[in-house]
């Protein structure tokens, strides 16, 4: 008795087609029939999977002619290569922590070869870095030396104009938070997450600016980028301390959307301006923070311990409180007022920015 161990094109073929068998052979690259020891000088006889056998003259080219005894192991070879296989396609898995502040555990593919399990990071005590979002390389130590109560005057019509903006803006934001009932710390938490709106939208235009121009942007783009990558850093600390409610978070959708194409349509029709604008806000932004810091004093605010992630991101040390964070942030603050009042004296003596050198790790 014989059996034919077949692919299944070869099944579908002898079912539902009436060409000769022969032919069938011919076309089929490999087959397997399977025989008893006894049976191989036998004519071989296929089944036509209709209840019936049909004699097919398959030679042996077109076969693999394997006996009874030795089917079983090798039907078990194959198992265990198509096994084999399967598993060698598995891609290797690195674990990466992850969370909220960058921790946490979540398995990635290293196809690409990013083998991130890898990348030992150490503080320089030698304990682990358990930051994603920034890295040592990263962090920095604010100059709290600057002088806070530096005022631009306003000098020509660009300066007014811009000095009236923030003052309307500051004065809806008062009410607006009056309204609310929140104190200074959610305040701060509301304006970063507009603050770090300008830094990107000029450092985006004068990264197309310069590919469209094929010319350098003297060192602006990484300045005004730095900016907004440490205002997004404010953000993330006071999210630690203030939890936002639902409506908050509706408001900065509305009020970033907004915001960003305002001052991008301020930033295409005149960088003066809106670095001037920038400028003015940052004055408004030392002030708040000057007032979050009386509150502390006064004993409004609970003085609470800083969060792990300011410590980190400001080198900060360990038995740091809140009043050391406001504190930090503050002279971060009065640094892009800085930059941003250089900018636009740069451009209002008629100059490009790329033309003076940009302060890179000016915070």
């Amino acid at each position: 008795m014989s059996q034919l161990v077949a692919r299944r094109g070869l099944r579908d073929l002898l079912v539902h087609s009436r060409v000769n068998c022969n032919m069938f052979a011919r076309c089929v690259s490999a087959a397997s029939v399977v025989r008893r020891a006894g049976d191989t000088n036998k004519p071989t006889l296929v089944h036509d999977w209709c209840g019936g056998f049909v004699g097919c003259n398959i030679r042996s080219e077109h076969v693999q002619v394997y006996l009874m005894g030795d089917f079983n192991m090798r039907w078990r070879r194959m198992c265990s290569a198509s096994a084999t296989e399967k598993k060698d396609e598995k891609p290797r898995l690195d674990t990466v922590r992850k969370d909220q502040d960058g921790g946490g555990s979540v398995t990635v593919p290293s196809y690409w070869g990013i083998e991130t399990a890898k990348m030992k990071i150490a503080r320089k005590d030698g304990s682990k870095w358990p930051w994603n979002c920034f890295m040592p390389w990263e962090t920095h130590q604010a100059d709290l030396t600057i002088d806070f109560k530096k005022h631009h005057v306003p000098k020509n019509m660009a300066d007014k104009i811009a000095y009236v903006i923030v003052k309307i803006l500051r004065i809806h934001v008062c009410v607006l938070f009056r309204l609310l009932h929140r104190r200074y710390g959610c305040r701060a938490m509301m304006l970063e997450t507009v603050a770090a709106v300008p830094g990107m939208v000029g450092g985006m235009l004068l990264h197309l600016k310069s590919i469209r121009r094929f010319e350098h942007s003297g060192g602006w783009i990484k300045a005004l980028l730095e900016e907004a990558e440490n205002e997004r850093m404010h953000l993330m600390t006071m999210m630690e301390l203030v939890k936002p409610k639902w409506y908050e978070r509706l408001l900065v959708i509305l009020v970033q959307g907004v915001f960003f194409s305002s001052f991008f349509t301020c930033y295409v029709l005149s960088p003066r301006l809106a670095h001037r604008i920038v400028g003015y806000l940052e004055e408004e932004a030392i002030h708040s923070y000057t007032e979050f810091l009386k509150d502390i004093d006064d004993g409004k605010i609970e003085n609470v311990k800083a969060p792990a992630i300011a410590i980190d991101y400001w080198r900060l040390p360990e038995d740091a409180t809140l009043k050391d964070v406001v504190t930090v942030i503050r002279a971060d603050e009065a640094h892009h007022r800085d930059v941003n009042h250089f900018a636009s004296d740069i451009r209002n003596q008629g100059k490009e920015l790329r033309e003076a050198a940009a302060p890179i790790g000016y915070h």
